[in-house]
């Protein structure tokens, strides 16, 4: 055997011991962080039943009583759910409002944010931070809360629910339309800089041609979002379904078929706005529109 071979030899034993280190080290690793998690379940269990005096196990199985109530009632009524469907379609109809108008001015907002956030493309590019800062805290707060404050302040009704979702999906589309536009070719850019082009022609003619398949695909699926959004935003008193849809179940019983008719009104609208939307989204992905 040769110099060269027990060379070769050794550095194939040395890189052998050194990725089997590896994986013993992030084995490890990974079950250190697995005991972690499970240890804060556990104690996080504990501490949530205690403050539930305890009563979750004595509690689990009348878990399904509510529900069997519920269907019961709307089973011996169910002659009304045709004119109850009717009678709460009004609602549905706001509810898709709220959500359709609270998109729309996501969208341009989304839209200016994620291009004065964009590297190589915003207009003043040391305020760069302070756009994604910005759009991180639209974000980052949850529509009910923003739902709350605002019903505080202007009253119940659809307009504090309309802003509270707009808010929030121009944060959400912000970061999705940038990531989009980071990938965007400067070069149509350049060129239209030549010639003079104001930043807001470059990002019109330059810009959102390239992006609009992506952006059109994420409004979308962020409008199948806000229909959900809209009809959980009623239970805090911001109209539409959800808010039918308290009253009804805070009523009890002798109107659950009323719940039932409304339940019924809300899941066959979010299923039509999805297959309708995932088929749109599914042709602009594929380049047939």
């Amino acid at each position: 055997m040769t110099t060269t071979d027990i060379t070769g030899a050794a550095n194939v034993n040395t890189i052998r011991d050194t990725y089997t280190a590896q994986v013993g080290r992030r084995r490890l690793y990974s079950g250190l962080a697995l005991l972690i998690f499970v240890v804060l379940m556990v104690s996080g269990f504990r501490v949530a039943d205690e403050r539930n005096a305890g009563r979750f196990w004595d509690g689990l199985h009348q878990v399904g009583d509510y529900p069997s109530e519920v269907l019961a009632e709307a089973w011996q009524k169910r002659a009304n759910l045709p004119s109850l469907i009717a009678k709460y379609f009004p609602a549905l109809v706001e509810t898709i409002n709220i959500a359709a108008v609270s998109t729309i001015i996501g969208v341009f907002g989304g839209l200016v944010l994620s291009l004065l956030g964009t590297r190589g493309l915003a207009k003043w590019p040391r305020l760069i931070p302070v756009f994604r800062r910005f759009s991180d805290i639209l974000r980052a707060i949850p529509e009910i809360v923003i739902a709350l404050i605002l019903i505080f302040i202007l009253g119940g009704g659809p307009v504090p629910a309309m802003i509270a979702i707009a808010l929030h999906t121009a944060g959400a589309l912000s970061k999705l339309f940038s990531e989009v536009a980071e990938n965007a070719d400067l070069k149509p850019v350049e060129g239209l800089a030549s010639t003079g082009a104001t930043w807001a022609q470059r990002m019109l003619l330059g810009v959102l041609p390239q992006v609009a398949p992506n952006y059109v695909s994420y409004t979308l699926l962020r409008f199948e979002i806000n229909i959900r959004a809209s009809a959980i935003l009623g239970f805090v008193g911001a109209g539409g379904l959800g808010y039918e849809l308290r009253n009804a179940m805070a009523w009890g019983p002798g109107r659950f078929d009323e719940a039932v008719a409304i339940f019924i009104l809300l899941f066959g609208t979010i299923v039509f706005f999805d297959q309708v939307s995932s088929r749109y989204r599914n042709r602009l992905t594929e380049g047939q529109v």
